[in-house]
C-alpha cells in the first residue's frame, strides 16, 4: 500500500510538473518583455557591478530584452555577453512565470590591489583572476607598486598578501609593498620612516617573525626613526642602516 501511494504520488508530481511547464511555455509564447531587472546579489558588500553598466552591454551587443518576444529571447547568449564584464564572477538570466527576465549577478572579490610599471593598475581577486579596477566603486585593500607580472601577483604575491590580511597586525602594519625588477620585495610601514627589505618571498613567514621580534625588542627600544632601512634578506639577522 505505501508502495502504492509513493508511485501515486510521484505521478501527480510529474504531471504537475508537465502541466506548469506546458502552461508556462503556452501563456509566455506570444508575451512581450516589458521588464527586465539586473540583480547585484552581493551589493551590500561591493558595487563594482551596475545595473547601468549591465543595461548598455547588452544594448551594444543587441541582445536587451525590453520590447522583445519573450519566445525570441536567447538568455544564454544574455549570460555569455554578461560574463565579458571581468567584474563579474557569474551570472544566470532566467524568465519568471510573470514574462519578466532576471540577470541574477556576482561580483568578483577582490584581495589585493596592483599598480604595475608594466600592467597598469588592476585587482586579483579571491580565485586568483585579475580583475579591471572599477569607475564606480573602490576599496581599501593591500596594495601592492612596483616591476610586478601579473603570473607574479597571481601566485607569490597573492601568496604573501593573503598571509598578512589573515593576521591582523600585519594588516594594520602595513602600508605598501613594493617590488623591484629582480622581483625583490621591501614594505613600506605605517609607523617610522623606513623600509623593510624582504628580498625574495621564500620563507617570508620566518623574516616576518624576526621583524615582530626586532620591532618587540628593538625599534619600541631605541625608536622608530633610528634607520632608513631594515634589512631581513639574509638567514637568521636584522642588517640596520642608520639615517
Amino acid at each position: 500500500m505505501k508502495r502504492f501511494l509513493l508511485v501515486v504520488a510521484i505521478l501527480v508530481i510529474l504531471g504537475y510538473l508537465v502541466f506548469s511547464t506546458l502552461y508556462f511555455e503556452g501563456n509566455t509564447h506570444d508575451k512581450v518583455c516589458e521588464n527586465f531587472k539586473v540583480m547585484v546579489k552581493d551589493s551590500l558588500d561591493k558595487q563594482f557591478v551596475q545595473t547601468a553598466d549591465i543595461e548598455q552591454l547588452l544594448k551594444r551587443a543587441k541582445l536587451h530584452p525590453i520590447g522583445k518576444p519573450l519566445a525570441d529571447i536567447n538568455t544564454m547568449e544574455m549570460e555569455e555577453a554578461i560574463r565579458t564584464n571581468k567584474l563579474v564572477k557569474s551570472v544566470e538570466v532566467y524568465i519568471t512565470q510573470s514574462g519578466s527576465i532576471i540577470a541574477s549577478i556576482y561580483q568578483r572579490n577582490p584581495v589585493m590591489r596592483i599598480i604595475s610599471h608594466r600592467d597598469g593598475s588592476y585587482y586579483i581577486d579571491s580565485e586568483r583572476v585579475r580583475m579591471p579596477t572599477s569607475q564606480n566603486y573602490t576599496v581599501y585593500l593591500p596594495l601592492a607598486t612596483g616591476y610586478i607580472t601579473e603570473e607574479f601577483a597571481q601566485n607569490e604575491l597573492y601568496d604573501f598578501v593573503t598571509y598578512i590580511s589573515n593576521h591582523t597586525k600585519w594588516d594594520a602594519w602595513i602600508e605598501q609593498i613594493v617590488v623591484d625588477q629582480h622581483h625583490k620585495v621591501h614594505i613600506v610601514p605605517r609607523a617610522g620612516d623606513f623600509k623593510v627589505k624582504l628580498g625574495s618571498l621564500n620563507e617570508y613567514e620566518e623574516k616576518l617573525d624576526r621583524l615582530k621580534l626586532f620591532i618587540d625588542k628593538g625599534l619600541n627600544v631605541v625608536g622608530w626613526n633610528r634607520y632608513s632601512e631594515v634589512n631581513l634578506e639574509y638567514n637568521n639577522q636584522v642588517v640596520c642602516t642608520l639615517k
